[in-house]
């Protein structure tokens, strides 16, 4: 690809998500299949259960956005509680979230910046809710792909009970307020 400064795309060939030498992504090929089953009928029926998705929400925050290719904090701050209230989920029960991660200087902290904003909308008041990490680190973004491979990820941590460490993560960006 063509690398061009302050673009999308990363300079060297890696992506690093939330850290201090993030300059972008890059993009891969890939795929992925997940059997999804209400849960009544996947019980009655014996299947196997890897996990269970108590909600989801999207959104679309339009003229609010940073740019085309990054979202405003509000924006994410509102789809997270969204989906939080949806599922009936209390934030002070929530130990990880797989993130967009796209390792661009602009877009990881907006994403970050969301979260703690969408937690404290249900009422919570503590720093440090929970781990995060991106998939992406292990392979880029997979485009179209790339939610399922996040959420392949996600089922494979709480099946194994480890959170896997994000590949090429070396300092924290100082534009982030991990706290």
């Amino acid at each position: 690809y063509l690398y061009q400064e302050e673009g999308i795309l990363s300079p060297d060939g890696h992506c690093r998500p939330f850290d201090a030498d993030a300059r972008g992504t890059l993009f891969g090929s890939g795929a992925g299949l997940v059997v999804l089953k209400r849960l009544s009928d996947a019980l009655a029926a014996g299947d196997t259960i890897h996990a269970v998705i108590k909600s989801s929400a999207v959104n679309n925050d339009g003229s609010d956005k940073v740019g085309f290719m990054a979202p405003s904090v509000e924006g994410q701050a509102e789809v997270i509680a969204r989906a939080l209230a949806l599922g009936g989920i209390d934030p002070e029960t929530v130990g990880y979230v797989e993130t967009h991660g796209s390792a661009t200087p602009l877009g990881d902290p907006i994403e970050v910046a969301g979260l703690p904003r969408a937690f404290r909308a249900s009422g919570a008041r503590r720093d440090g809710y929970c781990a995060i990490g991106s998939v992406k680190s292990n392979f880029g973004h997979l485009d179209a792909a790339s939610g399922v491979a996040g959420l392949i990820k996600t089922v494979l941590a709480l099946k194994h009970g480890e959170i896997p460490p994000s590949l090429n993560f070396a300092r924290p960006n100082p534009q982030i307020d991990f706290a």
